[in-house]
């Protein structure tokens, strides 16, 4: 796999709770520059984003996050107003109390309410695997499947650690046709993104690998 290859699966993300808008601008002409999957960037920056990147770029945000303990109305609403600014894509933060309960029920219902909330966008459903046994990596491949999402995602990178190599390898063995994979939080090398890809990821979620790529073309 060559370097724009593995770029264009990269959704190239600075969440930075003090992140600027000059910041911001640079992830956006970075992902630009590289052809990226997408942008992934704070809920506040989404009309901006959407307005200076013109469609040369997807746009994705995140709601419900980085906690995921927001009312499933709450998470819809956040869904709605971010694609009606532009967002192309959004990635949920499941309730994860509703999982360690086992309240499947309630987690397709959230996961279709925010879906109907995107419309045609896509949704991708942060399930943040670190807090998580097999047991409940595998039922959620199943839950997400069932309730309409596009992919299931490992990790906000917020908590006590990211992707790992074992939690893409589960997803790839027990999604259901059509369900999609993103790895994300801690890929810090383009050999990690390779491997994830490899082992069934469609989806990165990075600001390293574009760091990395413009280290190289300046030789450092």
């Amino acid at each position: 796999m060559d370097i724009k290859q593995l770029l264009s699966h990269v959704d190239h993300t600075l969440l930075k709770v003090d992140a600027t808008w000059a910041q911001i601008k640079e992830i956006c002409d970075e992902g630009i520059r590289y052809g990226t999957a997408s942008v992934c960037v704070p809920a506040a920056f989404v009309k901006r984003c959407a307005d200076y990147c013109a469609g040369r770029v997807k746009v994705c945000t995140v709601v419900g996050f980085p906690n995921g303990y927001s009312t499933s109305a709450a998470k819809a609403f956040e869904a709605a107003d971010a694609v009606a600014n532009g967002a192309d894509e959004v990635d949920m933060v499941i309730n994860l109390g509703a999982l360690k309960d086992g309240d499947f029920s309630f987690l397709e219902e959230e996961i279709r309410l925010v879906k109907a909330a995107c419309g045609d966008k896509v949704l991708k459903v942060i399930i943040e695997t670190c807090l998580l046994t097999k047991e409940e990596k595998i039922k959620m491949c199943e839950v997400c499947g069932k309730s309409g999402a596009d992919f299931i995602k490992t990790s906000t990178g917020f908590s006590k650690s990211g992707a790992t190599m074992e939690d893409v390898e589960i997803f790839a063995k027990y999604a259901p046709k059509g369900l999609k994979i993103k790895a994300a939080g801690g890929i810090s090398s383009l050999e990690d993104g390779v491997a994830f890809l490899n082992a069934g990821a469609h989806r990165l979620g990075t600001s390293r690998i574009v760091s990395i790529v413009k280290g190289m073309e300046k030789g450092v």
